[in-house]
């Protein structure tokens, strides 16, 4: 896999796509002394990124919290995150935290973690995330809406996904057998291009970062409009 972009060009950062992953999960693995749990729909993340888990009162999880020593519980969770169109190698990135679990309110309330790590894990590198920089960094104003986007853009709009290829002019994939929205954010688009055994990665940045998911289709609409290939594309 390779990526066709501009390695200056303005990216999320290591903290905002944490940020981003945990605003738009709605499941995650957790581990614990050798338990291994797989919650859905039960957890929740407040504005500064602190995790709270809401089991059940009579799940087995809370029946190992009640047996905790110390009243906490080390804990390791995952999130991952997937495109939501159908490309190939569809995980775009894991994001692992651990900390202790501890009650929230009475002994069968909620459970809050207290982050020690945030690791962020994609196809290009590992990044420890800094605990200070997750609580002041925000998701990316799309992180919600980004799914319904780029579904809706790969299933009712090809001639826009062709519009987008065009703009890359020379640097255009040779072989490719199909192009898919593969990412979204306030700076620009990803698209997947794939080969029969391989794929490559095209970003298209926007001509004004967007602010919501309105401006982000003015911004498309933007780049279709502009005459020859995209200026952000490297050589």
């Amino acid at each position: 896999m390779s990526t066709v972009a501009d390695t200056a060009s303005p990216q999320p950062s290591a903290a905002e796509r944490v940020r981003s992953t945990l605003a738009r999960a709605v499941s995650l693995s957790l581990t614990t002394h050798g338990q291994g749990y797989d919650l859905i729909g039960l957890h929740s993340v407040d504005p500064k990124g602190q995790i709270t888990l809401h089991p059940q009162a009579d799940s087995p999880l809370m029946a190992e919290m009640a047996c905790a020593p110390r009243g906490s519980l080390a804990a390791l969770l995952e999130f991952t995150d997937i495109a939501p169109t159908a490309v190939r190698d569809r995980v775009r990135a894991r994001v692992t935290v651990s900390g202790w679990l501890t009650p929230a309110g009475g002994d069968d309330g909620p459970l809050r973690l207290d982050t020690a790590r945030v690791t962020l894990r994609t196809p290009a590198e590992v990044v420890e995330v800094g605990l200070d920089e997750m609580t002041l960094t925000e998701p990316d104003p799309l992180a919600i809406d980004e799914a319904a986007m780029l579904t809706h853009l790969a299933h009712a709009h090809r001639d826009m996904v062709t519009g987008l290829l065009a703009l890359a002019g020379p640097r255009m994939p040779r072989g490719m057998t199909r192009a898919v929205p593969l990412a979204l954010d306030r700076h620009g688009i990803t698209l997947r291009c794939e080969y029969t055994r391989s794929h490559c990665d095209l970003r298209f940045l926007f001509p004004v970062t967007a602010r919501d998911a309105a401006e982000a289709g003015e911004q498309i609409l933007r780049l279709l409009a502009a005459p020859g290939p995209c200026p952000h594309r490297r050589p």
